[in-house]
Formats: structure tokens, C-alpha cells, sequence
């Protein structure tokens, strides 16, 4: 079947937070809102038709996750990353960042250390401060474009941490960490003795030739460390369903994480999201396959154009997520600056990079998971502004 991602779906007025709250984040509802990580495309029609068939029946009492929701999780994560796990690692939390959340409760107490890797998505730091833990810092390195990690910052930090936030896919960066890489933190974590919080929500939005290696999976030292979170959130643009997965091999993890998910009452989940996920994960190989062609393309519509016609904005192909990290650091120009006139000028609803971290000052965010006639609009506006206010930042 072939799936129609050019279609444009007005969201205006339908509560989405990415479209409804334009003038409250940015202060005009004008622009084009490119920030918020979910999609414009419509959801997979196999979902929308498996969750009309539950509302014939009209009762929507409590429900359960069955042996066949098990196992869809199961098998997705088989065919799509090689990775053999068991039915009873699986646990239900309702979003990824709230199993974050829980576990960073489990796993530490007041004043101990949560280390994460920024620019990073903001919430890690955010939630870490908010639970009075205290965030530790190693930076990805900005080489040529693209990031890696700091190993020897992470070797002495981690003496410190008691918790690692480990997001793979990076989310700005875009980067998908190696198996090198991959073993080298898994190590340093042995070493330190410093469990694992694996943010791998991005992991079926890959672009070819990369692969998504989950980390758990490449040791069992490092699996008996790990707690992994997936979720058909980002991939089949569910996040308004709020349901994730956690999975964990090691059962004494397993359990101290269950409890606090108990503690709270918050692993009750809702019909729709496991009839979505378990429709999206048996059905969804094919639509994802298209899905990732479709926002490759717009990579490197993005791409093309900045290299054709603004050359001092600097973006190398994200190896997975659906997020650009576009680099304005040529520029010159301080970053609350440079934040207006995304804004006002080329009329852009774009992430400040500050957000993720200091290392995001004269960074912008972009989420191309919309239609390439959306992306070919953004790229005009912001070509246009850019003309009006310094046409020389448009030559090499």
C-alpha cells in the first residue's frame, strides 16, 4: 500500500499544541510551526480503522494489555533492531519521559547525580532538578557538523553519577550512536557501576545506511544495568495516547521500577493507546519504511537549499530522529537576537537551541516531519528574510 504523506490536514482548532498554541509560545500565530516533536502526517489508517472497531463496543471500562500486546512489542523489537526479549521485561509507563521520571526516582535519591549529554532534550535536565537530584553534564562535541561523544569527560563525570540518561537517537543532534560508541558507554557504566536510563524513542526514525542498536543488547553486563523505554509515539505519531514501554532484563531493576510505577497508580494505560500500539507494531513495517523516505527527502530538500541559496547555515543529514539541528553560529549575532528573527522576520515556530542546553546558543531545531510543501514554504520565509536582512549571509 502506498501512503500519501503530501496530504495537508488542517490541526488548527483541534487542541494540538503545536498549531493552537503559536501566539502563546511565540507571540503571533503566524508562523510556521516546525517544533514540536509529532508529525503532520495522518496516522496510519490500519490504527484509525483497529480503534474504530473498539468503539462498537460501547462500554470503555477497565481494560488490560494482553498476551497478543506483549507480543507485538516483542516482535517489532526482533525484526527491527535484532533484539531478543522476554514478556516479563516488559512494563507499562505513560510516556517515555515519565518513565524517565520514575526511574531516576527508583534508582537515586535527593542530591545524587543524573549525568546527560547535552544539547539534549530539555526535559532530562528540567525533571532531574524538579525531583531535587542534581544534573551532571558531559557535552557532545561539535566536530565538522556532526557530534560525538566526549569519553574522557564521560570516564570522569560518571565517578559522580548514579544514573546515565542515554538518548539514542540524540534528539537535537540527530546523531545515532555506534556500536563502538555504544560499548565504550556500556563500559564506562560497568566501570562506574552506574545504571542506565535509555531514551530510545526515537528508534524506528533511522535514515539509511545507519542502524538503531540498542544497548541492552550488545551485553548482558549491560543489559543488567539498562532500563530501555520505546513507544509508538514519535514513529506512528501517537503521542496523544500516552502509552510507552519500559524493558528491563534484570528483574531486581524490574521491580523497584514497577513499584514506583505502582506507588504513583499510573500503570493503568487506556484502551486506545494499547490498541494503537499493538496495530502499529504487528501492522506498521511497510508505513514506517515509507515514513523515513519521506522525511529523508525533506533532509535533503533542507540540505540543498541552504547549501544553494544560505550557505552560512550549516546542517548536516540527521542519521535519525525527524529533527534538524540547523547552525547559525556564522552569523555572529546573539542568540536571543537570532531567536526574534526566526520568529518575526522569517516567521518560523523553531526550537531556540538554548533550550537543550548552553551548548544550543545560535542553534535552531527544526521539525521537518511535516509536508514538503511546508518544508519548501519555511525555506522561502526564511531565504526572504534573510535577503532583507543581510543579503551577504546568502553567498559563500
Amino acid at each position: 500500500m502506498q501512503y500519501n504523506f503530501d496530504a495537508i490536514i488542517s490541526r488548527e482548532n483541534s487542541c494540538s499544541e503545536k498549531f493552537d498554541y503559536r501566539k502563546k509560545i511565540f507571540g503571533r500565530p503566524d508562523v510556521i510551526p516546525m517544533w514540536v516533536a509529532d508529525m503532520d502526517f495522518a496516522t496510519m489508517p490500519e490504527i484509525i480503522e483497529a480503534m474504530k472497531k473498539r468503539l462498537e463496543h460501547p462500554i470503555m471500562g477497565y481494560s488490560y494489555r494482553s498476551k497478543s500486546y506483549d507480543n507485538s512489542i516483542i516482535q517489532w523489537v526482533k525484526r527491527h533492531n535484532r533484539w531478543d526479549i522476554k514478556p516479563e521485561w516488559l512494563d507499562f509507563t505513560p510516556g517515555v519521559v515519565p518513565g524517565v521520571v520514575f526511574a531516576i526516582r527508583a534508582f537515586t535519591s535527593t542530591g545524587e547525580g543524573v549525568l546527560i549529554q547535552p544539547p539534549v532534550y530539555h526535559p532530562f535536565a528540567r525533571q532531574t532538578k524538579l525531583n531535587d537530584r542534581f544534573v551532571i553534564n558531559n557535552p557532545v562535541r561539535e566536530r565538522n557538523g556532526s557530534f560525538e561523544i566526549d569519553f574522557e569527560d564521560l570516564d570522569q563525570k560518571l565517578t559522580k553519577a548514579k544514573t546515565f540518561i542515554l538518548c539514542n537517537p540524540h534528539n537535537p543532534t540527530g546523531r545515532v550512536f555506534t556500536e563502538d560508541e555504544l560499548r565504550r558507554m556500556g563500559e564506562l557504566c560497568v566501570k562506574h557501576d552506574v545504571i542506565i536510563l535509555a531514551d530510545e524513542i526515537h528508534s524506528d526514525i533511522i535514515q539509511a545506511p545507519h542502524k538503531h542498536i540498542h544497548i541492552a543488547s550488545l551485553d548482558k553486563r549491560f543489559a543488567e544495568r539498562t532500563i530501555t523505554f520505546i513507544a509508538p509515539s514519535k514513529t506512528f505519531n501517537l503521542a496523544g495516547l500516552s502509552t510507552a514501554v519500559s524493558i528491563a532484563s534484570n528483574d531486581t531493576l524490574y521491580r523497584q521500577l514497577h513499584y514506583e510505577y505502582s506507588k504513583l497508580h499510573c500503570d493503568q494505560g487506556n484502551i486506545f493507546g494499547a490498541i494503537a500500539l499493538e496495530t502499529a507494531y504487528t501492522k506498521g513495517d511497510e508505513w514506517v519504511k515509507q515514513m523515513n523516505n519521506y522525511i529523508g527527502r525533506n533532509m535533503d530538500y533542507v540540505i540543498d537549499y541552504l547549501k544553494k541559496n544560505i550557505p552560512s547555515v550549516k546542517c548536516n543529514k540527521p542519521e535519525g530522529t525527524y529533527l534538524m539541528w540547523l547552525d547559525f553560529r556564522s552569523w555572529g549575532i546573539p542568540h536571543e537576537e537570532l531567536n526574534q528573527f526566526i520568529i518575526n522576520k522569517a516567521r518560523l515556530g523553531l526550537n531556540e537551541g538554548s533550550m537543550f542546553g548552553i551548548e544550543g546558543r545560535g542553534f535552531m531545531r527544526m521539525n521537518v516531519a511535516t509536508q514538503l510543501a511546508t518544508v519548501e514554504r519555511a525555506m522561502k520565509q526564511l531565504h526572504d528574510a534573510v535577503l532583507a536582512y543581510r543579503p551577504e549571509l546568502c553567498k559563500l
